[in-house]
C-alpha cells in the first residue's frame, strides 16, 4: 500500500468534511455569492459563447490545420524577424475586438503551431487590450488623456511583455529555434491568397457579430452596429463560397446549413439561435467529411474540450468572489472602492490585481470604472485596472496555464500586474 497516496486521500476527505461542516449557508453574503456565480455564468453563456467563443474556436482549429507550421514559424517563430513578429502581434487587437477569454483559442492555435513565446504572449495581451472601440469609448467617457494613455500603454505593454517572456525563457526559446531551423520546407497545397481570404472572412464574422453598441446613436460606429447582421449575413454567404471553392465542401451541404439558418431566424426572430444553427450545421458537415475538413473539426473539438470547462469553472469562481458589475460576491464592493482611492503604490497594485482577477466583457470596463471613479477611485488606479483588466481574468489564467504551464503563466500575469501598477502610479502623478 502506498501510504503517501493514502494520506493525501485522507487529508482531502478531512478537508472536504470541515469545509462542509462550517459552510456558512445561512450567511446572506454567501448566498449572494453563490447566486452571483451562476448569474455571471448565465450572462457569460448568453453574451459570449455563441457569438464570440465558438467562432474563435473554429478559427483556432483552422489555424492548426490549414495554416502551415512553416508559415507561423516564418512570421512569428523563434527565428522570425523581431520587428515583423512583434508588430504583427501588437496591432492584432485593432482588428480583433475580443475579450480575454475569446483570445485564448487563437493564442493556443498559433502557439501550438510554433509561434515564439514572445510574439505569442504579445498577441495574447494585445488581442483584448488594444481594442479601438474600447479606447474611443474610454476617451469619450473618462477623458482624452485617459484614452491616449490606454492606447499607448496597451501597445507598448504587448511588446514589452513579449520581450520579457522571451528573455526569461530564452533557453527554451533557443532550443525551439534550433528545432525549427531543422524543419523541412513545407509542401504548398493551395495559394496563399486562398488562406488570406478564408481567414479574413472568419475574422470579420467574429468582429461584426460582436460589434458593440456605441455610446452615441449616430456616426459610422452606430451605422455599422445597426447594419452588423446584414454585414455578417453577406460574410456568411462569402464564407460558404470559400468553403466550396477552396476546400471542396459540397454545395448541397452549404445550402442545407444556409436554409437551417434562415428557418431558425424566421421561426424565432433571434439572431443567436440562427447563428447557432449555422455553427451546428458547419460542425455536423465537417465532422462527417473526410480529409482537411474532418481534421479541422477534430482540431476545433480538441480546443473546445480543453478550454470551455476551464472557462466555465473560472467564471463561477470569479462570480462568487467579485460578483457582476453593480453586484457583490464574497468581497464587499466598499473594500475595493476604499482600497483604490488616491494614487498610492498600494492603490495601484490593488487595482491591477483586482483587474487581473475580474472578468470584463468587451467595453464593460469603461462604465464600471466611471462608477468607481465617481466613488473616489484615483486616475492612476483607474488606468492600472484598464491595462490589466481587459487582458486578464481568472478564467483566462486557468486556460493559459493549461496551454503553456504554470511557470510561464505566473511570469506573464506578474509582468502585466507589475507594469500596470507602475504605469498607473506614474500616470496618477502626472494627472
Amino acid at each position: 500500500m502506498n501510504w503517501k497516496s493514502e494520506w493525501k486521500i485522507l487529508l482531502t476527505m478531512v478537508g472536504v468534511f470541515f469545509l462542509s461542516f462550517f459552510l456558512p449557508v445561512e450567511s446572506v453574503r454567501f448566498q449572494n455569492a453563490v447566486s452571483e456565480s451562476f448569474y455571471m455564468l448565465k450572462e457569460y453563456a448568453q453574451l459570449h459563447v455563441v457569438f464570440c467563443l465558438l467562432p474563435a474556436l473554429f478559427i483556432a482549429g483552422a489555424i492548426s490545420v490549414f495554416v502551415s507550421q512553416a508559415s507561423v514559424i516564418k512570421y512569428l517563430g523563434a527565428n522570425a524577424n523581431k520587428i515583423t513578429a512583434y508588430s504583427v502581434a501588437a496591432v492584432s487587437g485593432t482588428i480583433l475586438a475580443v475579450c480575454s477569454c475569446t483570445i485564448l483559442p487563437l493564442f493556443s492555435g498559433i502557439y501550438k503551431r510554433g509561434a515564439g513565446l514572445g510574439p505569442a504572449t504579445a498577441f495574447l495581451y494585445s488581442g483584448p487590450a488594444i481594442n479601438v472601440l474600447a479606447i474611443i469609448l474610454t476617451a469619450r467617457v473618462l477623458g482624452v488623456e485617459m484614452g491616449i494613455a490606454r492606447a499607448v500603454g496597451a501597445i507598448s505593454f504587448s511588446v514589452i511583455i513579449g520581450l520579457i517572456m522571451a528573455f526569461v525563457f530564452r533557453h527554451e526559446e533557443k532550443e525551439k529555434s534550433k528545432k525549427q531551423m531543422m524543419l523541412p520546407e513545407p509542401e504548398i497545397t493551395r495559394p496563399l491568397w486562398h488562406e488570406i481570404i478564408y481567414f479574413g472572412i472568419m475574422v470579420l464574422i467574429l468582429v461584426f457579430a460582436n460589434w458593440a453598441k456605441p455610446a452615441i446613436d449616430n456616426g459610422l460606429w452606430s451605422f455599422i452596429y445597426n447594419s452588423k447582421w446584414v454585414i455578417t449575413s453577406v460574410l456568411g454567404i462569402a464564407y460558404g463560397f470559400a468553403l466550396n471553392r477552396f476546400f471542396k465542401m459540397k454545395i448541397w451541404k452549404i445550402l442545407v446549413t444556409a436554409v437551417a439558418v434562415l428557418i431558425a431566424y424566421f421561426v424565432s426572430y433571434n439572431t443567436m439561435i440562427s447563428f447557432a444553427a449555422g455553427v451546428i450545421g458547419l460542425s455536423y458537415f465537417t465532422s462527417t467529411d473526410e480529409g482537411e475538413l474532418k481534421d479541422w473539426f477534430d482540431s476545433t473539438w480538441g480546443f473546445t474540450k480543453q478550454i470551455l470547462p476551464l472557462l466555465f469553472f473560472g467564471v463561477l469562481i470569479a462570480g462568487s468572489f467579485l460578483g457582476r458589475p453593480g453586484h457583490e460576491g464574497l468581497i464587499p464592493s466598499e473594500w475595493i472602492e476604499t482600497l483604490v482611492g488616491g494614487n498610492s503604490l498600494g492603490a495601484n497594485f490593488f487595482a491591477s490585481v483586482s483587474g487581473a482577477l475580474m472578468y470584463f466583457a468587451t467595453l464593460t470596463e469603461v462604465p464600471i470604472l466611471q462608477g468607481l471613479m465617481g466613488n473616489g477611485m484615483g486616475k492612476g488606479p483607474a488606468l492600472a485596472l484598464l491595462l490589466s483588466g481587459p487582458a486578464l481574468s481568472l478564467p483566462n489564467m486557468l486556460v493559459i496555464r493549461s496551454v503553456m504551464g504554470t511557470k510561464k503563466t505566473v511570469v506573464f500575469v506578474s509582468a502585466v500586474v507589475v507594469m500596470s501598477t507602475i504605469t498607473g502610479l506614474i500616470y496618477g502623478q502626472l494627472f
